[in-house]
């Protein structure tokens, strides 16, 4: 086969993964192999690929490309999340386009609509991860609104509200007057902003001119105050005790009351109590049994219970109300003052904290058996430092806000009667028989029935995703759940430890009673080289297929890898998918010289060739050693590295070259074959990192069946190796380094062959293992082991051994001697920092046993150098 002179990542990407899809190497069926799953965290159907998506799902198809190799039956399940609000929002935006108002249309016509538009966008992401390279069985796609899916989480619901765990209540919620939902407390991003510090007085009731100032940020809601309140220890507002006061514009009277809560230190140590729009002064409010008065509108707008700036926006009325303050002398002073709000995670909208009748599920019965599996490591967090801060939220954890007020979604199983009596079942059909039978309406019409308008929150659904993918709520025997679940590895962000993981553990204790996974590898975020986190908004984030076009797929998956340890951030830089791409092209060129060279069948293997081949035996042996361990440790960036180093420093520059015959020479057969067993190995430890080029090069290799590809062959195991020879080789390396460093310095052109004397000292025994090797690559006619020093000759020094080269008249001795010097007094400089060290009666009784022996060597090795160092300094001299 001719071998293109340039790897083209586009051609070859695309025949590869129509070839692997052809063949159904992704495809898993349960057999009598050892199961390895891994369930896709589902991206939203409104997703495009982003470089959070690149790196997460780069991780997966590493996983389970290598479990794949390892002759596990490797399931990837893909699929995409409904996300309400997202999706809902999308959709309300596309009809405005039109001139159609969502207020305007049925919620069937909507549900129509959204329903096409999930048709033509829900896929887009799943298609730009297999330019990516995702491995995953396609055929198991699940969305989480399709049949099976969403029977599964009505017969949760259904099942917790019977186990009394479900309840709808009026309770403080986080409102988003964008989306007009309410929100769960883990979709709340908190932001430290800039903001503004109301200092308002309130005048006593019945005083002639008495005051209470008190300090907010929020001055529009003292429209809903219902008191004030001082803490019970606080003497400055002992008067206060027992009297009223009125809210400024409403003159509303209000009470004074006692509480702990109030921290003396803020403000004036006078707080304002809100009940409907604070969740604190709400819980004050229970205790006190103050009167609630809800101010805002869904959207964010006062409502006629603020009787002031009615119908106006939140914030306008802010400006507004601060002016009419100061006009009646209300207004003390402002500061501006540093505090956190609450954002929605969706919409950016700020939240507004509101009483509203939600359904909850009472999480704190179900919380404790998922935080003792974490804590016990039946579930293994990567990092650990994760544990913590899922403790720290499973022991703080609240009730779940599940009902969100949209139309998109699963909508809740509740049907209510024309009386308001309630009843949850699977249907309207089901709900019309148990309401006939239960309550004795032989009468009712199933049109009086009407269902909770509400849908479940998007998280409500994706919780059970790694039973419901396998159909294990409505069949929980099934095949299928019995035989992949509980799934190995979940590669998913920290960010949505508590939106997701905690409450896929919960389900999975729940309904399996077991672990839904064995590991969660947690990824860092995305940054820019500024160490901001990548977003649309800042124009900092790299379109993720147009990085695949200019670097080839295996590029960027190289690139998004090299510097992303688990749990820590990755600071992202173009340059790094250039690195990828660079080592494609390294790989490709050492490929087309392996195929380039010409066999002699009756040449017989050098032994320089023949140590070669050990020596790379052995260093791949042991790098598939390591390899092991980073894999069980999760360290995939390490594991990346460490097969980088392997194929490009020691294959390509060092083992190819050690192979390598003489210009227009034929190689002996036996070594282009091992040489050709290497490449093919190396491949395979690299095809769960880089598929493409792998499986290329894997079929440019040899000549193979069609069926025979490296993504279904079998990785390298470890076999038995000459353990003596990799410190033999690094030896014989410094020697040619350094043989080539001084033709350079010396201007000796290479093709000049030269004669080499070796003398050892201590007694030391000559190892003549690579010496023909040392002999090929620095070009030297000569090598011979002497007794004493050479006479006229330049030198250096490995370990304790003196390597003389024998040069003309021209050489400068003084300058050689300066040389010589500098070296000494390196070398004198770093015995002493080992003795220092040495000296450490603390550090030689409390350190490892080989980490002190390590320096005992040296400092043997040091001082061996120094004394040879001295005697060739002396001879110089004497020359």
């Amino acid at each position: 086969m001719e071998i293109p002179s340039k790897y083209n990542p586009a051609k070859t990407e695309k025949k590869w993964y129509d070839l692997w899809m052809e063949k159904g190497f992704f495809r898993s069926e349960p057999d009598h192999r050892e199961p390895y799953c891994i369930v896709i965290p589902p991206p939203n159907v409104t997703g495009v690929l982003h470089m959070g998506h690149m790196l997460n799902n780069t991780i997966q198809d590493v996983l389970v490309r290598r479990a794949r190799m390892q002759g596990k039956n490797a399931c990837w399940l893909p699929g995409t999340d409904h996300a309400s609000i997202a999706t809902e929002a999308k959709v309300v935006a596309k009809l405005k386009d039109k001139g159609i108002d969502k207020s305007e249309i049925s919620r069937e016509e909507f549900l129509e609509h959204a329903w096409e538009w999930k048709k033509q966008h829900g896929d887009i992401i799943l298609e730009q991860l297999k330019k990516l390279g995702a491995s995953c069985d396609w055929h198991r796609t699940k969305f989480t609104m399709d049949k099976e899916m969403h029977e599964s989480v009505i017969g949760v619901f259904i099942d917790l509200y019977n186990k009394g765990l479900i309840y709808r209540g009026v309770r403080m919620v986080n409102w988003d007057p964008k989306a007009l939902t309410a929100l769960s407390d883990e979709e709340v991003i908190h932001k430290e902003v800039q903001s503004k510090l109301y200092y308002i007085r309130y005048k006593v009731e019945g005083t002639e001119d008495e005051w209470v100032t008190i300090a907010t940020t929020r001055p529009e809601t003292i429209l809903g105050d219902t008191a004030v309140c001082v803490n019970p220890e606080d003497e400055r507002f002992r008067n206060l005790k027992g009297k009223r006061v009125l809210v400024p514009l409403v003159n509303r009277s209000v009470p004074v009351i006692e509480d702990d809560y109030v921290d003396r230190e803020f403000g004036t140590g006078c707080l304002k109590i809100t009940p409907a729009h604070d969740i604190n002064d709400y819980e004050i409010g229970i205790r006190h049994k103050l009167k609630s008065i809800d101010i805002f509108n869904n959207d964010g707008t006062l409502s006629k219970e603020a009787e002031l700036y009615i119908g106006k926006d939140r914030f306008i009325a802010r400006d507004e109300i601060v002016v009419e303050l100061r006009e009646k002398g209300h207004l003390v002073k402002i500061e501006d003052y540093v505090n956190k709000i609450g954002f929605s995670e969706r919409t950016d909208e700020m939240i507004e904290p509101k009483l509203s009748l939600q359904w909850f599920l009472k999480m704190g019965e179900l919380a404790k058996p998922a935080l003792d599996v974490v804590i016990n490591d039946t579930i293994n967090f990567f990092p650990k430092k994760f544990k913590n801060t899922y403790r720290h939220w499973m022991e703080n954890v609240r009730d779940w806000c599940i009902s969100r007020q949209l139309w998109w979604g699963q909508r809740i199983p509740v049907y209510y009667l024309p009386d308001n009596e309630m009843i949850v079942a699977k249907s309207k059909e089901e709900a019309y028989e148990i309401a006939k039978s239960k309550f004795n309406l032989p009468d009712l019409k199933i049109e009086e029935i009407k269902q909770d308008e509400d849908v479940l929150d998007t998280w409500f659904s994706s919780w059970l995703w790694p039973i419901s993918v396998f159909d294990g709520i409505r069949h929980p025997d099934n095949k299928d759940i019995n035989y992949y679940y509980p799934t190995d590895d979940l590669i998913t962000a920290p960010e949505i430890l508590f939106f997701w993981v905690a409450r896929m553990i919960i389900a999975g204790l729940e309904y399996r009673k077991d672990i839904p996974f064995k590991n969660v590898y947690l990824t860092g975020i995305v940054r820019d080289k500024l160490g901001r986190k990548m977003s649309k908004s800042l124009g900092n984030s790299p379109d993720p297929i147009k990085l695949m076009n200019k670097f080839g797929a295996d590029g960027v998956r190289v690139g998004m890898l090299l510097t992303s340890p688990a749990g820590n951030d990755l600071p992202f830089d173009e340059i790094l998918c250039e690195q990828g791409r660079n080592f494609s092209n390294k790989i490709w060129n050492a490929l087309r010289l392996v195929k380039g060279w010409k066999v002699d069948e009756n040449l017989e293997q050098s032994q320089s060739s023949e140590v070669s081949v050990d020596w790379f035996k052995a260093k791949l042996n042991s790098c598939l050693k390591v390899l092991d361990d980073q894999f069980l440790k999760y360290r995939i960036s390490d594991a990346l590295m460490l097969v980088y180093k392997l194929i490009w420093d020691d294959f390509c520059s060092w083992y190819l070259e050690m192979i390598k015959p003489a210009y227009q020479q034929p190689i002996d057969r036996k070594t282009l074959d091992e040489t050709i067993i290497f490449f093919e190995k190396l491949m395979k430890v690299l095809h769960p990192f880089m598929p493409f080029i792998t499986e290329e090069i894997w079929h440019q290799l040899k000549e193979r069946e069609e069926n025979n590809c490296i993504m279904i062959s079998e990785i390298p195991v470890r076999e038995r190796i000459n353990h003596k020879i990799p410190e033999q080789f690094e030896n014989a390396k410094q020697v040619i380094i350094a043989v080539r460093n001084l033709r350079n310095e010396k201007n000796i052109q290479n093709k000049e062959s030269i004669r080499l004397f070796i003398k050892k000292n201590y007694e030391e025994e000559p190892d003549t293992t690579f010496d023909n090797l040392v002999a090929k690559l620095c070009n030297i006619s000569d090598i011979a082991y002497v007794d004493d020093k050479v006479e006229g000759a330049m030198s250096f020094i490995v370990k304790s051994t003196e390597f003389y080269i024998p040069i003309s008249d021209s050489v400068d001795v003084n300058a050689e001697i300066k040389k010589l010097k500098e070296e000494l007094n390196y070398t004198r400089g770093f015995l002493n920092s080992v003795r220092k060290k040495l000296g450490n009666e603390r550090f030689v009784n409390n350190a490892p046993e080989k980490v002190v022996v390590l320096e005992q060597k040296k400092q043997a090795d040091a001082e061996a150098k120094i004394k040879v160092i001295e005697a060739q300094i002396t001879a110089l001299r004497n020359s």
